[in-house]
């Protein structure tokens, strides 16, 4: 990077959150930063490629397979556990995600 200017989002912030912007899973704000740093870095960018790439390859040969029931009922619960843990019933977050819940 020497004689670049310096990037508003650091290239290891990027690789940390990667999975996240392939599986759209970050608020727009931070998936355009993302964005933003992936076309203006390209060892970032190759990596984004790379991954990307993965993660085809693994739609194409697995996205077929049938997840056992059990399999995904310990998945879910196991993210309950960790949203608990996160955002316990006392914290801010955790009231908004109950109020959800109980508007489904």
């Amino acid at each position: 990077m020497t004689g670049e200017e310096p990037r508003a989002t650091d290239c290891s912030e990027v690789l940390d959150h990667l999975y996240e912007y392939l599986d759209h899973e970050m608020p727009d704000r931070d998936s355009d930063k993302m964005r933003q740093h992936i076309d203006e870095c390209s060892p970032c960018l190759e990596k984004y490629g790379l991954e990307q790439a993965v993660k085809k390859l693994v739609k194409r040969c697995c996205g077929q397979d049938e997840v056992p029931a059990d399999l995904r009922a310990k998945v879910l619960e196991r993210i309950d556990a960790i949203r608990e843990e996160d955002c316990g019933p006392g914290s801010a977050e955790g009231r908004r995600e109950s109020g959800a819940e109980a508007d489904r």
